[in-house]
């Protein structure tokens, strides 16, 4: 397909790449578009996206949109198609997703978890696209904006340094965790059905009134990543955040699930009481 000017993605909220790349890991391909063939039989098939090795990592919303599409085929697992203008994109293979059909989007917000690979899709008014074409038009439009100084074009932004917490030792496993029950836990949270302990609400304050006192806050471009725009000055105030907002997670998974880490002893266990 041949672009043309009405073609150019419109997004009020600006442009994002679908994942952030890995700390010096470039993303690659697992399979490309169109005819390909198979090394072992020798036919040839043709397919309707891309797939990238991008295990268990979290999606975000390209430009300003809404969710048209959510569903699970044999062919596709669970998919996610979301409409920018005339352009669908689609995400497919997925373990999670934490949007609604019909809701509205924004660049850089966190929609879905991919699974162990992704792949993606990309139509303009029906019409099927190379993703690659697409993601590279995606990718100009964040340069272009990012150079002429606007705050509209949306990337993640990680820390030079990795955020120490308590819970390090545990990190995959909370992860995990974190891949099968946050959408239920935010859903609890947003219903009032799990209520943040008044220490831990009251501790979160403390943190945020002393990193506005400081100015740690907005100090690089937001992300989805980095929502707050916070710089390494403020690692040890992120550090303090993470470690409350894991623990009141793992308080949830304790009380509503009976969920706990491996490593939790039976001592500390016996502090909750399951169905609170």
């Amino acid at each position: 397909m041949k672009y043309t000017e009405e073609m150019i993605l419109q997004s009020p909220s600006g442009y994002c790449m679908p994942f952030e790349e890995e700390k010096n890991k470039e993303v690659t391909l697992s399979k490309g578009y169109g005819e390909l063939k198979d090394a072992v039989t020798g036919e040839t098939s043709f397919h309707h996206g891309i797939n990238f090795h991008a295990s268990h990592r979290p999606l975000a919303a390209v430009a300003s949109g809404i969710v048209s599409g959510i569903g699970n085929d044999k062919e596709r697992g669970v998919y996610l198609i979301t409409r920018y203008g005339k352009y669908e994109v689609t995400y497919a293979r997925l373990v999670n997703v934490f949007v609604r059909f019909g809701q509205e989007v924004k660049a850089g917000q966190a929609v879905a978890v991919s699974g162990n690979d992704l792949h993606m899709e990309v139509t303009f008014d029906g019409e099927e696209l190379n993703p690659i074409e697409f993601l590279t038009m995606l990718y100009g439009n964040i340069q272009i904006l990012g150079k002429s100084g606007y705050g509209a074009a949306h990337e993640f932004t990680p820390f030079d340094d990795e955020i120490k917490t308590r819970y390090d030792r545990d990190k995959e496993e909370i992860e995990e965790l974190m891949i099968r029950f946050l959408p239920v836990y935010m859903e609890d949270l947003f219903r009032g059905e799990y209520i943040v302990p008044e220490y831990t609400e009251q501790s979160l304050r403390n943190v945020f009134t002393v990193g506005a006192t400081r100015n740690y806050f907005f100090e690089s471009m937001p992300s989805m990543a980095n929502p707050l725009g916070i710089g390494s000055r403020a690692l040890p105030l992120a550090g303090k955040v993470q470690n409350l907002l894991i623990a009141d997670f793992l308080n949830y998974l304790a009380l509503r699930h009976n969920v706990y880490l491996s490593t939790t002893s039976e001592e500390v266990k016996k502090n909750f009481t399951p169905g609170q």
